[in-house]
């Protein structure tokens, strides 16, 4: 067992899911009330990883940050590192391919509210901050930890964007999934089972938690 790539899989999943809470709630916030026309052209752009191969995205993502590029030159010169083949850098293909995971059941909780409630809660004087913080966010929980459970589980199992846009270096972009690929390269079938009766084994008990959560009425 690799526990160096299972030490990152797990970081770089933690860390996705983290900044996919942080990022995904407002975006899922505004796609479940608004009105506008250009609507279905955000929720496109948000779920086009989930048609998208995992290579192609780390490719345009490999371009687009390399350091022949503006955006990558740009990167050098502040942070003094190359954005690919680094933990960074595996963490925004990380971000980007799970946007769809996050946001969408994030969405369908919200959108499931009791509109009702939030209309109540403006009339009685409270901002729509006040009323997502306080109303939409405590009722919508279900929806939203099944978002962050499938973000997570997600991320743990990564392999095209990862190696496209991080390589297959030790300690820094090496996962799991990577690591059960070398494993079978080299013919080492007992170590590449041992990793993939770990990842079976949390498969289960993600499809499990889903399960329940999705029990409470909240599509996941």
């Amino acid at each position: 067992m690799d526990w160096a790539a299972v030490r990152l899989t797990f970081q770089l999943a933690a860390s996705t899911t983290l900044i996919l809470l942080v990022v995904g709630l407002p975006l899922a916030w505004w796609l479940a009330t608004t009105r506008r026309r250009g609507r279905f052209l955000i929720e496109s752009i948000v779920a086009l990883p989930l048609v998208l191969p995992p290579t192609v995205l780390g490719f345009y993502l490999l371009a687009a940050f390399g350091p022949r590029s503006p955006l990558g030159l740009s990167y050098q010169n502040v942070t003094g590192s190359t954005l690919p083949f680094s933990f960074p850098g595996i963490l925004l293909g990380s971000v980007l391919y799970n946007l769809p995971f996050a946001v969408r059941p994030f969405t369908a909780a919200f959108a499931g509210l009791n509109r009702r409630l939030l209309e109540a809660s403006w009339c009685l004087g409270e901002s729509r901050w006040g009323t997502f913080r306080r109303v939409a966010l405590p009722l919508a929980w279900p929806g939203i930890l099944a978002g962050m459970v499938l973000t997570f589980a997600h991320s743990v199992g990564e392999f095209g964007v990862v190696l496209m846009i991080g390589g297959n270096i030790p300690n820094v972009t090496r996962t799991l999934s990577i690591s059960i690929y070398d494993d079978v390269q080299a013919l080492d079938y007992a170590a590449a089972g041992q990793s993939a009766i770990l990842l079976v084994a949390f498969a289960f008990i993600v499809l499990t938690i889903t399960h329940v959560i999705g029990r409470r009425g909240f599509p996941v």
